[in-house]
């Protein structure tokens, strides 16, 4: 996965799923065509045939199971992702926690079948902590701010600053930023910090223009 990024995770919301999500889909697959900027969108499983099928940018899971094939019944295998278009997945996000032993096996996994890991971390501790399961990137959002109308690189930058720094004692992972980020301006000043790409949901996915929205980000990496 190329940087710097932009990450939209679809959620469960109402206007990112079934065809609501391709056509969602289609307006990011525009933007990143017309900006040039990396743009990844993580979807609901069942909808990751759909999508990836419609749009020619990077298709992920929202999360995933550490299984292989057999007895289980209700988990995503990720063989089964990865045939139905996905290109990496979501871990560990603040709304789907992971144990820290299934933590590790998901990486480890998703390592085996070559899919990008993006694991969310909700502090600069648990950031360096993930680090040592060396993921592919890690993403720092503060769970009270995910959502909200503040961005985390306007009212908590030090978790940005902090996390790069616990991060770099471990690995060299890049790593990206979410919660709260609304706009472009928000991206510089992550950008600024350290930050290689943003997580994004209901800022792009619930706007009243989700493509104008979408160019405002990008263009915060100019």
């Amino acid at each position: 996965m190329r940087t710097p990024v932009i990450i939209i995770n679809f959620k469960t919301y109402s206007q990112g799923t079934g065809k609501k999500a391709v056509e969602l889909a289609k307006i990011c697959e525009k933007v990143a065509h017309e900006t040039g900027i990396n743009i990844v969108l993580a979807v609901s499983e069942v909808d990751i045939y759909r999508v990836s099928s419609a749009v020619d940018i990077p298709v992920f899971s929202e999360r995933m199971d550490p299984i292989t094939q057999g007895a289980h019944t209700g988990r995503n295998l990720p063989e089964a992702l990865i045939e139905n278009g996905a290109k990496g997945t979501l871990i560990n996000h603040s709304e789907d926690r992971y144990r820290i032993d299934f933590l590790l096996e998901s990486i480890e996994r998703a390592r085996e079948l070559q899919m990008t890991t993006v694991v969310c971390a909700n502090d600069p501790i648990t950031a360096k902590a993930v680090a040592a399961f060396k993921p592919d990137f890690i993403a720092i959002e503060p769970p009270e701010l995910i959502g909200g109308d503040i961005s985390v690189s306007t009212a908590q930058p030090e978790i940005i600053t902090n996390a790069i720094e616990e991060v770099k004692k471990v690995a060299d992972i890049p790593v990206l930023c979410g919660a709260g980020i609304k706009n472009g301006e928000d991206v510089r000043i992550a950008t600024k910090l350290g930050a290689k790409g943003i997580l994004v949901a209901s800022g792009i996915v619930k706007a009243e223009n989700p493509e104008e929205a979408l160019r405002d980000l990008a263009a915060g990496f100019n």
